[in-house]
């Protein structure tokens, strides 16, 4: 089995936000692989894992990162492949809007994808439909995912429907 994903994060400090995306994929049958590479402290490896991505068979890759979040953009510099951006609130954080701005505010010409702070779930699921686009099987998958979320929504109106308060009108 080949990856078509590469999930990289910053320091293996962010796995807990960053595995949200490996079990997306994984829930959706995607081969990935998963990565601790630093932008500051193993700039060349980054580079050289970067540049030979493609080659690797991969399609699609997932970098998430906190603080100066320099990851993501310097992937995307790297590569030609779709990057989605994870910014993760980091201990050195300020509230996480150092690593949403580092990742949403890119140059022209170095886009990447950005999901919502600690959103690597969203970003799995972004990684799916983008594989989608070429397999059909894939898209059926996350078809059948999205109506169980409908589905979920329905259900959750029908209890609140049984929410009894003395001035509730429906």
């Amino acid at each position: 089995m080949e990856a078509k994903v590469s999930i990289i994060m910053g320091s293996t400090s962010d796995l807990s936000v960053m595995e949200k995306a490996a079990e997306a994929l994984n829930g959706f049958r995607v081969p990935f692989e998963i990565q601790a590479l630093s932008a500051h402290r193993t700039p060349a490896q980054v580079m050289e894992y970067t540049r030979s991505a493609m080659s690797r068979g991969i399609k699609v890759i997932i970098a998430g990162a906190g603080g100066a979040a320099h990851l993501p953009g310097v992937i995307a510099a790297w590569t030609p492949l779709p990057v989605i951006g994870v910014p993760v609130k980091a201990s050195i954080s300020i509230d996480g809007w150092d690593s949403i701005l580092s990742i949403l505010q890119m140059p022209p010409g170095i886009p990447v994808a950005t999901v919502g702070l600690d959103g690597a779930l969203n970003a799995g699921i972004l990684a799916a439909q983008i594989l989608a686009v070429s397999d059909t099987e894939l898209a059926e998958r996350i078809i059948a995912y999205k109506t169980g979320l409908e589905k979920k929504i329905v259900h959750a109106n029908h209890e609140l429907a049984n929410v009894r308060y003395e001035y509730k009108t429906n």
